[in-house]
Formats: structure tokens, C-alpha cells, sequence
């Protein structure tokens, strides 16, 4: 009888951790993401972007699913965001081709993420009313990202439009539905 309800009792305990661990996931993979970036590895940065991006899906979910969403899980989330779809996009498309405007290029890459966080930190704070006040981070790092795939094709001046674009969107005060 002890150890089932020992066994009962850690099994809530890992049942209430379980999209933090998720959310934690999503931001080692952004860090590794950096690292691989910093390192030249851009195509591997790219990828764990995108695998961050199916954690972090999945985090949410799984914390609805289970009734166990917090505070704290809101502001880890928003930690992991911020180094997945902030920071590793921006780096990423840094170094890339935004290197090549030097002074400029460095600018609007930490505004990027500048933008990124204030978007976080707003959504922090605000009441969810089915809508988002600006484009997620997740998406604005996520379609970041994806731009770095065109860098071929396109020429350098478009990154620059595509990073301040994707900057204001994510402080602008549109309203976007969630799904």
C-alpha cells in the first residue's frame, strides 16, 4: 500500500513537470541552435530552429491536456522563446548575410531580438483573450529562419527588409486570432 501511493504520488509529480521539461527542450535546442550557428554549422541551426519550434507546439498542448499550466511554465516558456526564436534566428540570419552591412546588420539583428523579448514581456502581462496582440515570436523566428533558405536567391538588402519587418510585427498592436 506505501509504495503505491509513493509510486501515485511521483508519478503526479512528473505529470506536473512534464511540459517544462518540454519547454526546457525547446530551449536547449535554441542554445545548441546558437552554438551550431556560431560555429558555421548554419543548416544544423536551421534544423534545431524548427525541431524548438515542435516543442514549444507541443508544451502548450500537453500543459492544457494535463490541467497544468502555471505561472512558472508561462515564464519559462517565454524564456525558451526568447532564445529560439529570438536570439538563434537572429543569429542565424546574422551570420548568414545581415554580417555584411556591418554596423546596420549588427543593429537589426539585436533589434530583432530587442522586439522579440518586448513582444514576450507584453504577452506576460496581458490577460489571454483568444487573440494575440502582434505576430508570436515563434512565427517571426520561425519565418526568420525560413527567409535564411532564400539567402541565394534574393538579394542581401531583402534580409534587411525581412528582419525590420518581422520586428515591428511582433510589437505592432494588431490583433491576431490563436489557433
Amino acid at each position: 500500500m506505501f509504495l503505491l501511493d509513493v509510486f501515485d504520488q511521483t508519478l503526479k509529480k512528473l505529470k506536473t513537470q512534464t511540459a517544462n521539461v518540454i519547454t526546457l527542450t525547446n530551449l536547449a535546442l535554441g542554445g545548441f541552435a546558437i552554438v551550431f550557428g556560431i560555429q558555421g554549422s548554419l543548416r544544423t541551426s536551421l534544423l534545431l530552429i524548427f525541431i524548438a519550434a515542435l516543442a514549444d507546439r507541443f508544451d502548450g498542448i500537453i500543459a492544457r491536456k494535463f490541467n497544468i499550466e502555471s505561472e512558472l511554465g508561462k515564464q519559462l516558456d517565454s524564456m525558451g522563446d526568447i532564445i529560439s526564436f529570438g536570439v538563434a534566428p537572429a543569429l542565424l540570419l546574422y551570420q548568414g548575410i545581415l554580417h555584411e552591412f556591418g554596423a546596420p546588420g549588427t543593429f537589426f539583428t539585436v533589434f530583432f531580438i530587442g522586439c522579440g523579448a518586448f513582444r514576450l514581456a507584453r504577452f506576460n502581462i496581458t490577460e489571454s483573450n483568444g487573440y494575440f496582440t502582434g505576430l508570436p515570436i515563434t512565427a517571426a523566428g520561425c519565418l526568420a529562419t525560413l527567409s535564411f533558405l532564400l539567402i541565394p536567391y534574393l538579394p542581401s538588402q531583402a534580409f534587411i527588409f525581412v528582419i525590420i519587418i518581422l520586428s515591428f510585427l511582433m510589437v505592432s498592436t494588431f490583433k491576431l486570432k490563436k489557433v
